[in-house]
């Protein structure tokens, strides 16, 4: 079982071994910024100092982008789809009429 791409599943890793917790958390908090209320500006301070991201923003729009423009498919139903409307000219969603 991939352990790297579990953390993009829902819940799911909550239930496994600890590392998959902790990366689908901090995902789940760099990306989405879901517990962004939980932790203090002191703590992202501090996180932030020891581990630097410059341009954390654009760099992970780009690594999707890189990523999904040749199967648009799997996006479907998710945020990449927005990162790709965005980004890929002429990109078309997917509906779930498209999907069989």
């Amino acid at each position: 079982m991939d352990e790297h791409a579990l953390h993009t599943t829902p819940e799911i890793p909550l239930h496994m071994a600890l590392k998959i917790a902790l990366l689908t958390r901090g995902v789940e908090l760099d990306v989405l910024g879901i517990g962004y209320d939980a932790i203090t500006d002191a703590e992202r301070a501090a996180v932030v100092a020891s581990h630097p991201r410059p341009d954390f923003k654009d760099e992970i729009l780009a690594a999707f982008t890189d990523g999904l423009h040749d199967r648009p498919d799997t996006t479907f139903g998710n945020v990449k789809a927005d990162v790709l409307a965005h980004f890929v000219p002429g990109f078309v969603r997917g509906t779930s009429s498209m999907r069989s």
